[in-house]
């Protein structure tokens, strides 16, 4: 029996980018896509989505002081 983590409460949303979604991140926080924290294509909350390298995810998180938080992520090889 497989299981799906991310329907655990623990494990945020992740969001693949489109392309013109992660200029647009890129564009708001002055960065480029090398400058992002890296997250493994085979990281367990990415196996039900289409990952590749190279890909920007979204991730939003619950705060308890700062309400929703949004973070964001390069794919690479794992």
């Amino acid at each position: 029996m497989a299981i799906d983590i991310t329907d655990h409460r623990a494990v945020p949303e992740h969001r693949k980018l489109d392309e013109d979604e992660a200029e647009e991140v890129f564009e708001r926080y002055g960065t480029q896509k090398e400058d992002l924290p890296r997250i493994e294509r085979t990281d367990a909350a990415l196996k039900q989505m289409d990952a590749e390298v190279g890909d920007v995810i979204e991730i939003e998180r619950e705060s308890p002081t700062a309400g929703k938080t949004t973070y964001y992520r390069v794919v690479i090889e794992g």
